[in-house]
């Protein structure tokens, strides 16, 4: 059974529909039988390349309005370990987990998870928070992606 014969047997025999759908079925058996790719249509992001365009010769007034509403995972980690899974599946309710921080280091606060400063831990109204001690600088932040 073909392709074309699939689709016609699923798609409830809308004669239209299937005339696309056979027109590029066949496009794409001729593309891959000439070993050519189809290739990808070039798009232009109007509002980003506009606030581009709108930023000054220095790059400096760049408008970031356009990310300001993205959503980003903040998280403070306390410390790290490695175990093997012999040891993580004997752990019990009690068992006590040796991290690899000191007590009273600070924590580390991690956007998306990069590090971008150091802080405390704080209550504020029964919960916790954390204390921003160290933020570290743009160029180090960018230093650290790499």
């Amino acid at each position: 059974m073909s392709d074309i014969d699939d689709i016609m047997n699923q798609g409830g025999g809308d004669p239209g529909l299937m005339d696309e759908w056979a027109a590029a079925l066949e496009e794409q058996k001729q593309a891959v039988g000439k070993g050519a790719a189809p290739q990808p249509e070039k798009v232009e992001y109007g509002m980003l390349h506009e606030s581009a365009a709108a930023a000054g010769e220095d790059g400096k007034d760049i408008n970031l309005d356009v990310i300001l509403d993205v959503p980003v995972t903040i998280s403070m980690e306390i410390g790290r370990t490695r175990i093997n899974i012999r040891n993580l599946l004997q752990l019990t309710q009690g068992s006590v987990v040796e991290l690899d921080r000191l007590a009273g280091e600070p924590m580390d606060v991690l956007v998306n998870g990069t590090l971008i400063a150091h802080g405390e831990v704080v209550v504020v109204n029964d919960k916790f928070g954390i204390r921003l001690t160290d933020v570290l600088s743009p160029s180090e932040r960018v230093r650290k992606l790499r």
